[in-house]
């Protein structure tokens, strides 16, 4: 069965980046947002199975856009991606639901592992 994910960066090279290596694993229905703001809006229209989402972007961080999305979906699964030295951020955002997070600069095996994990793929 094929899993919706919608990938959410303002930099449009970590967005290719990303769908390059899901795609190159078996991952084809893959989505982008450019921002917290329209990853909200966008998860609306298309119900994705999982969010790959950055903490840090204009108009709406990460952080804002996951309480927005698990407000309205408490089942939505969102793996948060952040820098290095932002662990405050990744505490807050598991406490916000999120399922997993990932730091960058990141190998491309850690997004397929967290991708796998959270939504129980072998």
């Amino acid at each position: 069965m094929s899993k919706k994910i919608l990938l959410v960066d303002d930099a449009a090279f970590m967005r290719i980046m990303i769908k390059d290596t899901l795609s190159k694993n078996g991952y084809t229905e893959l989505f982008e947002a450019v921002d917290g703001a329209d990853a909200v809006q966008k998860y609306a229209e298309i119900s994705p199975d999982l969010v790959v989402m950055d903490i840090t972007m204009p108009n709406m961080d990460g952080l804002q856009a996951l309480k927005e999305i698990r407000a309205k979906d408490g089942n939505a699964k969102v793996i948060m991606c952040s820098a290095m030295g932002q662990e405050g951020m990744v505490v807050d955002a598991v406490k916000s639901g999120a399922r997993d997070f990932i730091v960058k600069p990141f190998k491309p095996d850690r997004i397929v592992q967290a991708v796998n994990k959270v939504l129980g793929a072998p």
